[in-house]
Formats: C-alpha cells, structure tokens, sequence
C-alpha cells in the first residue's frame, strides 16, 4: 500500500485537476503490481502513455522489475513538490504513482511541429524552411544550421498566468557578456499577464524607454538566427511562436535581408545601395515635394515647374493637405491589405486604390503628380526588408513633413538631422544603433 503521504499528494491532485471534464485517472491491475495515471486527454499524448506505461506494466511479470524500468526511463523523472508536479501536469506529463513512489511522465502533445515554408522574409534563393511554433522543433532546426558545442541553451518563464517557456540561445565564445547580462535582466523585469509571442517583446521594451525604432529583431527563418549567433547575439525562443527574437539588433541587421548571403558580391552591394535609398526616399520624398511646390519652386527647371503648377491648378487646398490626405489613404489600404482574407485582399485593394486614385484626381481632390509621389513613398517604404522597421518609417515620414509644412526645406533637412541624432542616441542593450561594424574588444 502507498504511504500515507503519496495518498496525500495523490487526493490533492485529483481535487485540483479531476474537476475538468478532460482530466482522467486511470487505475490498472495485475495479481503482482498496482499503478495509478492521472493526466489532462486534450493536452497529453495517450498513445504515449499506452505504448510505454500501460503494455508495459502488463508485460513485465514483477513489481520490482518494472519499477527498474520506470526509473530507468528517459521520459521518466521523479517527483520533487507538489507545486512543480501540478505545474507540469496542466503542461501535458502524465502522473504515475506506483508503490511508494511518484513519477512524472512526459507524455506532452506537440501539434505545432510541422516545419513551414517563410512567409513573411521570403528569398529567390537559400533556404525556403521557416520556424514552427514548437520549441523543440525550432532549436533542432537551429542546431542542424549551427552545430557547435558552445552553444548554450537556458531558459526562463514570462507571464503570470500563462508560465510561457522562453529559450535563451547563445554561443558562449562569441558572445558579448554584458550584453547576455543586460538580456536577462531585462526579460526577469518583464511584468505581464499572457506571454504569447515573442513580437511582444517590442511593445514592451518600448513602455520601458519610448523608443520609437524596435531595438530588437524578430525573424521567422532559422538561417538568419544561425548567422545572427555566428555573430554573437542573444536569440530567443518563444514556446508557441513561429519566430525568434535577436538582440541587440542595430540599424543595418533591418536593412539586411538573407538573400544578401546568397547573391554575388556586386548583386549584394546593389540590393543594400536600393534599400537605402529606397528608406530615405520613403523618409522625405512627401516633405520635399510640400517644401519645394509651396516655399522653393524654383529648384524645379522651368518645364517641370508649370507641369507641376498646372496639374495643381483644380486642386483648391495647400499642398500638405493634399499629401496628408493621400497618405492617409494609403495607410488605409496598407492596413486593409493585412486584415482582409487572404483570398480577396490583394484584389480589393489593388482595384480600390486604381479607383481611388483615377477619382481623385478627376474630381480636382488631387493632382496628378501627387499619385505619382504617394505610390513611389508606399513602394520605397516596402523595400526595408522587416517590417517592425518599416513600420517605424512610416511615422517618421509624418514629423518630417510636418517640419516642412512650416519651414520648408530648412524643416525637411532639419527633420532629417533631427532623425539621425535621434538614432545616434538610441541603443539596443548597450550597442549603438547605428554599428557599422561590430567590434571584438568587448569579447575579449
């Protein structure tokens, strides 16, 4: 018979978990040996308890002989609290108890674990397989891109209520202490409710200091966390996501897409030339056309100065109100795009801006240069390869256009220095963010 305190443990138990409908206790006999199973169905695998409990315990004649063989397996481990023990159970491990002894079964479901193709950073060429929402799958895909010994695996918890598993990977040669230091305090200060993914991160760093760039990069493919790690950064795994979070992260990790790897040197230097300037042009391209039409038309040559007075002579407000409105629009259809169904999204607003625009301009609301500006800013701001970036971009723009609005061209080269200092002073766990290149004197 069990002692009196394994009944204990075992009646707490069955009082906190037996009361939902999809918890079972199971109780199995033989002649020789008595073992008792409590698990949760929807979240534990009962082919698993089935195929290493239950066939056994029926097929190995003594008691003593199958307590061996519960003690020598690997997805066995003993009890140590009560606590702990009620913890795993609602993570999906089975409960054994068996004579005097409890054990913890892992016997937990992973219904995620299905490797994807990206779907957000997507090449021409390398790698198409992107990360899953299993941990466990995402960090043998990570150790198949980066097999050494010095990488570290540790983890922790974030959320109160929902205790979500966070890994925390790193190449112990190459990385920055302090940096690690600065991680792990930052993600022990971390003070939430529900932990889902790791995205949120980026909102609540920014609670922490306002930044207005993330200072942080989420990726979905497991090359770019290969590299990233090469480099000596902090990656973080997040149960339940299908991307990983790498930190610190300066301004040319945004701007650099994985296909730079993978084309030759000069196509390389290319691609980054275009996304720079493609990034500066979705910067100031709206102020500038509002700085040069109302304050310096002059700049223009004299052709290009009627053509543009000409296609604004039905339009009866200043320019920057027919850029803010434009933008506007444009930010509707952007959001449109990503809420809409997959299946008529890209329709609805490839078709809504034809009309929205051929309207507006044949109804005198704007001019035709004005669709010209506003499809060039929505095509450069698209160029910047993550999207947490070319989000912030898009803010950006409005405060630089602003500026112009008021002070014209002064406003459009102040805001842009305005800009650079802002990046200048931000940092990302103790690396400036604008790092061209990383040093090794803090490695060493």
């Amino acid at each position: 018979m069990p002692s009196n305190k394994v009944l204990s443990i075992k009646e707490d138990l069955k009082e906190k978990i037996m009361q939902s409908e999809d918890a079972v206790f199971k109780e199995l006999h033989t002649k020789e040996k008595y073992i008792e199973a409590l698990y949760i169905k929807t979240i534990s695998d009962e082919t698993v308890i089935q195929d290493y409990v239950v066939k056994p315990f029926f097929e190995i004649t003594t008691a003593e002989r199958f307590l061996d063989y519960l003690q020598s397996h690997p997805k066995v481990k003993p009890f140590e609290n009560e606590e702990q023990t009620l913890e795993e159970l609602i993570r999906g491990v089975a409960i054994l108890f068996y004579q005097d002894f409890i054990f913890i079964f892992d016997s937990k479901v992973d219904r995620n674990n299905s490797v994807l193709d990206t779907t957000v950073e997507t090449t021409i060429q390398g790698p198409q397989s992107g990360l899953s929402e299993s941990l466990p799958t995402n960090l043998g895909l990570i150790r198949h891109r980066y097999p050494e010994t010095t990488l570290k695996v540790e983890s922790t918890t974030i959320g109160a209520i929902s205790k979500t598993k966070v890994m925390i990977l790193h190449d112990e040669k190459l990385v920055d202490q302090d940096v690690l230091r600065r991680v792990k305090e930052f993600l022990a200060s971390v003070d939430i409710q529900m932990f889902q993914t790791g995205e949120q991160l980026l909102d609540l760093i920014k609670k922490s200091n306002r930044a207005l760039f993330p200072v942080m990069l989420v990726t979905e493919r497991p090359d770019r966390v290969a590299v990233n790690l090469a480099a000596g950064k902090v990656v973080l795994l997040v149960s339940g996501s299908s991307f990983a979070v790498v930190l610190p992260t300066v301004m040319k990790d945004f701007m650099a897409s994985m296909e730079d790897i993978y084309q030759t040197y000069w196509v390389s230097i290319f691609l980054q030339v275009l996304r720079y300037v493609g990034f500066v042009t979705s910067l100031i391209l709206p102020g500038l056309y509002v700085a040069v039409t109302s304050y310096n038309p002059e700049l223009f040559r004299f052709q290009l100065a009627l053509s543009i007075a000409g296609s604004r002579t039905a339009v009866p407000y200043p320019s920057f109100v027919e850029v803010v409105i434009m933008l506007f629009m444009m930010e509707l259809l952007t959001e449109a795009s990503i809420r809409l169904p997959k299946a008529i999204g890209p329709t609805a607003t490839t078709v809504g801006g034809l009309i929205l625009g051929q309207a507006a301009t044949e109804a005198g609301l704007v001019s035709n240069i004005m669709i010209i500006i506003v499809s060039a800013v929505a095509i450069s701001n698209f160029v910047v390869p993550i999207n947490a970036f070319s989000f912030s971009v898009r803010i950006v723009k409005y405060i630089i256009l602003a500026l112009a609005t008021c002070f014209g061209l002064v406003g459009v080269v102040l805001g842009f220095f305005m800009f650079l200092a802002y990046m200048v002073k931000l940092d990302s766990f103790g690396q400036p963010f604008l790092t061209l290149v990383q040093t090794k004197s803090s490695k060493e």
